[in-house]
């Protein structure tokens, strides 16, 4: 029998077309695996849990109301590899969205067997009949079940693979089993940090004319600093012991200023611009801390402090971190008239707000469009103007702003104008505070946010483009391939957001080291960095190895997320998993990433016409830390699986 996909088809139907059910199960009980008797805990997915003969959400496996009693219940994006050894004949399953979903459930499902192809189902959608997938896969070593969210993001993607199983070759004696991979070390080297002084972190800074300013420079190297800085424009002071230039701009322009660090091993310099003018926040992407995937509901005015805290004493800040950002579950209703409270988690948030900017650092909070946050405490609807006041008194820098129970107003409307609506309101009462606070629009994507996020009607700084990130490889790599193609919405002032880091200690309030790899995590900086994607923070800092504190603090990364220029990176190739990003820098060189999407190392290729740049170039590799000469057309290297080398590309002057 050939490889067929029978759209529409469950077993029941092929027998009312008079197709063989046997010919679906050609093999005797004794030669038949079923996928879900194997092994499946260390399968990783977007959400939830794998299930064995249960769907994702733990019930009966349930595709158009027939119940199944095998197969695999899982959510996307999902991966399921499976070594064969040769052993096996052919692989057939019923898949869909399983009838538990909403019908925001979308999912695409793919079967390959050493590394081609052999069938990918169109968008599968709640409601959709299943479909009946057959492939030969005689001979094959090693086969792969894939699950993809539609390209819309992966809520309440669950999909089965129901009936999944495997026909055997009569008498095998090796059983298929799931691949469960060694941890390979990661590639990057430990780099040292000099005794002499230099300066990281964004190159360019915008304020609002009459605003409070607030902009610590970050510097590293053998201390105590003295710092200076050259041309400072008109209002604001630069405390020459701790590097803070605070104040408010006399007037709107363009200011060079030329900062200066010295320290007891030399000086470093670096020029500054700073902007004044409307709407010319986060000419870079934000960098900081986010309470959220960490603490989640745990999280009180302690953790904060001690975010704070850490921020300065690890060194972070000295790399151009300077937002501390309260997620949910802060607030506690409202007072007679109409005031929103804190709860007594947080007793005194100006307070707070004040101990935090003392540190040269900025600090940001978190609310909801619609009556109640996603974790259920009060939120902004009908109150949005008397919200973004208090935010102002208590000395707010950032409003994370989640879509949550808006869902409950907007109700069956899809329409652009219902997704604007209430970002525009709320946008509206932040332009009416005389405070600048950075705007950020959380609502998973939905309405291609990405095209309309920066409208002037709503004002938004950066944009969540997918739901919620967890500390995953399928959910890693879920975002990442959906990012390709958003860069050209994005720019200084308007940044896309695919969610904050999963480095580090991490945990939702049950708090445990990340479980992505350590190549995985690299390529999760990488990406933000190439992506030009706010780079915050989302573990516990006190608790914070070395590994983690290189991630986050190399500033050969950081310096392509905050480039100036402020173009994010396109995906220039795609050769199944291997993939090539590149951006271009503002000193002309380009920014590249070989991606490597793959369960195994791969060799991928850059080549110089594929960036649009030729002749002789000089690479430097980011994570080495090491200069790999001058090279002609391409370069080629290994690659991790779930791993990025990433590259910096510049051409050489011919003499």
């Amino acid at each position: 029998m050939k490889n067929i996909l029978l759209p529409g088809l469950t077993l029941m139907a092929l027998c009312v077309l008079g197709l063989s059910v046997q010919a679906q199960q050609s093999a005797p009980a004794s030669n038949v695996q079923w996928i879900d008797a194997m092994n499946l805990t260390e399968v990783e997915q977007g959400w939830g849990q794998i299930r064995a003969g249960r769907s994702v959400g733990g019930h009966p496996i349930t595709l158009a109301n027939v119940v199944y009693t095998h197969g695999v219940g899982t959510h996307a994006a999902s991966t399921i590899v499976i070594t064969l050894h040769g052993a096996a004949t052919r692989f057939s399953a019923t898949v869909g969205v399983d009838d538990e979903a909403t019908k925001e459930g979308s999912v695409v499902f793919s079967v390959i067997a050493d590394g081609k192809e052999l069938v990918k189902t169109p968008a599968l959608r709640k409601g959709d009949a299943p479909q009946v997938i057959s492939v030969d896969v005689t001979g094959a070593k090693k086969l792969t079940l894939q699950l993809d969210d539609a390209g819309d993001g992966i809520n309440n993607d669950h999909g089965d693979w129901a009936d999944a199983k495997l026909d055997l070759v009569p008498g095998t004696q090796q059983k298929p089993g799931i691949i469960v991979k060694p941890v390979a070390p990661p590639r990057y080297v430990h780099q040292r940090e000099s005794d002499v002084p230099q300066i990281h972190g964004a190159r360019i800074v915008g304020a609002t004319p009459g605003h409070d300013f607030l902009f610590l420079v970050p510097a590293t190297g053998k201390g105590p600093f003295i710092y200076s800085a050259k041309d400072l424009p008109a209002g604001l002071k630069l405390d020459p012991s701790t590097g803070v230039i605070s104040g408010a701009l006399q007037s709107a322009g363009t200011n060079q200023v030329m900062l200066s660090v010295r320290g007891p091993k030399g000086i470093a310099k670096r020029n500054l611009t700073i902007v004044g003018g409307e709407h010319k926040l986060a000419l870079t992407p934000p960098m900081g801390w986010n309470s959220w995937n960490v603490w989640a509901a745990a999280v009180d005015q302690d953790k904060v402090k001690a975010a704070a805290d850490e921020l300065i004493s690890s060194g972070l800040a000295a790399h151009g971190y300077s937002y501390i950002n309260i997620d949910d579950t802060w607030e506690a209703g409202r007072d007679e008239k109409g005031n929103i409270q804190t709860n007594k988690k947080f007793p005194d948030m100006a307070a707070l707000s004040g101990y935090i900017h003392q540190k040269g650092l900025r600090f940001g909070i978190y609310s909801s469009p619609g009556p109640k946050t996603c974790a259920g405490y009060t939120a902004s609807y009908e109150h949005e103007e008397q919200d973004a006041a208090s935010y102002a008194a208590w000395g707010v820098d950032y409003l994370k702003y989640d879509w949550c129970s808006y869902g409950t107003i907007a109700k069956d409307d899809r329409s652009l104008a219902a997704y604007m609506k209430p970002y525009q309101v709320m946008g509206a009462a932040l332009n009416k505070v005389n405070r600048d606070i950075l705007y950020s629009l959380c609502q998973y994507g939905m309405g291609d946010v990405w095209k309309w996020g920066a409208d002037p009607s709503v004002g938004g700084s950066c944009w969540r483009t997918t739901g919620d990130i967890l500390d995953n490889w399928s959910s890693l790599k879920s975002i990442i391939e959906s990012q390709a193609g958003h860069e050209v919405y994005a720019g200084p002032g308007h940044w896309n957001d695919p969610d904050m880091l999963m480095v580090g200690v991490v945990g939702f309030g049950k708090t445990h080291p990340t479980h992505l790899k350590p190549n995985e995590q690299l390529l999760h900086i990488s990406m933000w960095s190439l992506l030009a994607a706010p780079i915050l923070i989302g573990c516990d800092m006190t608790k914070m190895d070395q590994f983690t504190l290189d991630l986050l603090a190399n500033d050969e990364t950081i310096d392509i997320n905050q480039d100036p220029l402020g173009k994010p990176a396109s995906r220039l190739v795609k050769d199944g998993n291997r993939e090539v990003w590149a951006r271009p820098l503002f000193d002309g060189t380009k920014a590249v990433g070989l991606v490597n999407l793959d369960n195994e190392p791969q060799k991928i290729t850059v080549k110089w016409s594929d960036i649009g740049i030729k002749g002789a170039q000089s690479v430097r590799d980011l994570w080495l830390h090491k200069n790999l000469g001058t090279l002609k057309g391409s370069y080629t290297v290994e690659v991790p699986a779930h791993g990025c080398v990433l590259l910096k590309v510049k051409g050489v002057n011919k003499k």
